[in-house]
């Protein structure tokens, strides 16, 4: 079974989480390398959702009526 994949808030959370317990020294420096692995994986998560959600905003398009609509960004529009 896969793993839940968090929301961009939640991973700006658990960032924050491990930013501060770094900082304050609350963990040793085995633990504090490996809480730096895990939020590089958060930091690299983050970009990808900014990533997508931007490519969203630019694709969204006006319709003949003055509305919006979004035209839905697939992976094999990236090339």
């Amino acid at each position: 079974m896969g793993k839940k994949k968090l929301t961009f808030e939640e991973s700006l959370s658990q960032l924050e989480t491990i930013a501060e317990r770094i900082e304050k020294g609350e963990i040793g420096l085995e633990e504090s390398i490996t809480e730096y692995e895990k939020g590089m994986g958060l930091v690299k998560q983050c970009r990808e959702i900014l990533a997508n959600a931007e490519q969203r905003i630019q694709r969204l398009q006006e319709r003949s009526d003055g509305t919006l609509e979004t035209a839905e960004f697939t992976r094999e529009e990236e090339g």
